[in-house]
């Protein structure tokens, strides 16, 4: 009788479920097929793709489990299994146009995760909703993406880099309120041009006289920097600012140190955090350094913080870095997305006091989202991560805000250690709704009405 009565109470909650219009097809889904593309090959794997890469194995290996933090202990998605398919993104915008399209329209991934490179992200943007086909940009600086642009099927679940350049002049100005003449050295491609303008043109607005000697842009993935670091020294310059990261920033420290390139010149690294385990003895003392929010070494202590530590040590052996963090929060967003939408159609599909736990229900994935119902629910969202809570609050609801911090470095006992650190809350260092960031910069930063 009680294997009769089971089957029955099964029926009646799939035949609720049809009711509601749900396709047969939803229903017989097994697993949500997750493209994931990062960094593989290239000087930019080292620093930042394979370790986005094993954060991103480590995370859906503990979600699968049903081992994530609260409010994340379900399952999977929703209690579906997730399955990655890890792609490769070097090969720049063009050859990622094309292995986007294969993940979608061959591999028939359910969504994309992935990008680094801000010129990727601004190529695959518009394809992703051309394709109309989810795509989370989980790294990528470069503001343009919600300001040049609306989407539907695009959101980016880390901030934007404008915080990086506003909150490193606010922390600079703060520590060294002398400072009167400035150079920089960035990577002439969309990111390194915006880091460097807003950093320029917020020097500009908060103190008025200083001095810009030169700005070098050498091309992304020049690896030589002989004639930049001359450049650099002959500036005499009391601060370098770059947004150099990947291999650029580890070649141009290792042939910037011998030349005393930094005996006189500050170094402001904006996206600094993932090289304070790999260039130990390279970074020079007194280094200022950031990491896109409050991520890596920045990251406040919490349950979140705690699981992704031990999950990525128990897959790398080593701590995690920004890189890991931010990958965490797309997981950790798409997440909260998917259950909000599932719990909401669950709550329609089954009449009251027919399902005995909600959580249950879900596990059991009678009612996936459609990719709509996700878009919606992820929409204007707030959920927690390892790096804090996380708002969408730009972009019409698919950009992210945070905060962001800053600290300096030090060498001591083989570790870069860093110190002296700063919070910046997203209010001071992100610009509002509507307004470029580079306009908001010389407007004096202004507030939103």
């Amino acid at each position: 009788m009680k294997r009769i009565g089971g089957a029955l109470g099964a029926a009646v909650v799939a035949c609720s479920l049809l009711a509601m219009g749900m396709p047969a097809q939803a229903q017989q889904k097994t697993s949500v097929k997750v493209g994931f593309v990062t960094f593989l090959s290239g000087p930019a794997a080292g620093p930042f793709g394979v370790p986005a890469k094993m954060a991103a194995e480590a995370i859906v290996e503990s979600l699968n489990a049903g081992k994530g933090p609260a409010p994340y202990q379900i399952k999977g998605f929703g209690g579906l299994p997730i399955e990655l398919v890890v792609a490769d993104e070097a090969g720049g915008a063009t050859k990622q146009v094309a292995e986007f399209r294969t993940l979608v329209q061959r591999q028939e991934v359910d969504m994309v995760i992935g990008y680094i490179g801000s010129g990727d992200c601004l190529a695959i943007a518009p394809v992703a909703e051309e394709l109309k086909k989810l795509t989370v940009l989980f790294d990528c600086g470069t503001p343009r993406v919600f300001e040049e642009a609306s989407y539907k099927y695009v959101f980016r679940t880390r901030a934007h880099a404008t915080m990086d350049a506003v909150a490193a002049t606010m922390y600079l100005l703060d520590n060294r309120p002398a400072v009167k003449r400035i150079s920089g050295i960035n990577q002439n491609y969309a990111y390194g041009q915006d880091s460097w303008n807003d950093f320029e043109a917020s020097i500009k607005a908060m103190k008025p006289g200083v001095e810009i000697v030169t700005s070098q842009m050498p091309k992304f993935g020049a690896g030589q920097y002989g004639s930049e670091v001359s450049a650099l020294l002959a500036s005499n310059s009391d601060v370098i600012h770059s947004s150099l990261w990947g291999g650029d920033l580890e070649a141009f420290m290792l042939q910037a140190q011998p030349r005393d390139l930094f005996r006189k010149s500050v170094l402001v690294l904006v996206a600094g955090e993932p090289y304070l385990h790999r260039l130990p003895g390279k970074i020079p003392d007194g280094t200022i350094v950031g990491a896109r929010g409050t991520n890596g070494v920045f990251a406040p202590d919490s349950p979140h913080k705690r699981w992704l530590m031990e999950i990525y040590k128990a897959k790398a052996g080593v701590d995690p870095n920004y890189p890991a963090f931010s990958v965490a929060q797309a997981f950790l967003g798409v997440k909260a997305a998917w259950e909000k939408a599932t719990a909401k159609k669950i709550g329609s599909a089954i009449p009251m006091g027919a399902a005995k736990n909600v959580k249950e229900e879900m596990e059991k994935a009678y009612a996936p989202p459609t990719q709509d119902e996700l878009i919606a629910a992820f929409e204007n969202s707030t959920f927690d991560s390892p790096s804090g809570k996380v708002k969408m609050g730009l972009g019409k609801g698919h950009q992210a805000v945070m905060g962001t911090a800053y600290g300096t470095t030090r060498f001591e006992n083989g570790v870069v250690k860093v110190g002296n650190i700063k919070y910046y809350d997203a209010e001071r260092v992100t610009p509002p709704e509507g307004i470029s960031s580079l306009d908001w910069i010389k407007s004096g930063f202004r507030k939103s009405k």
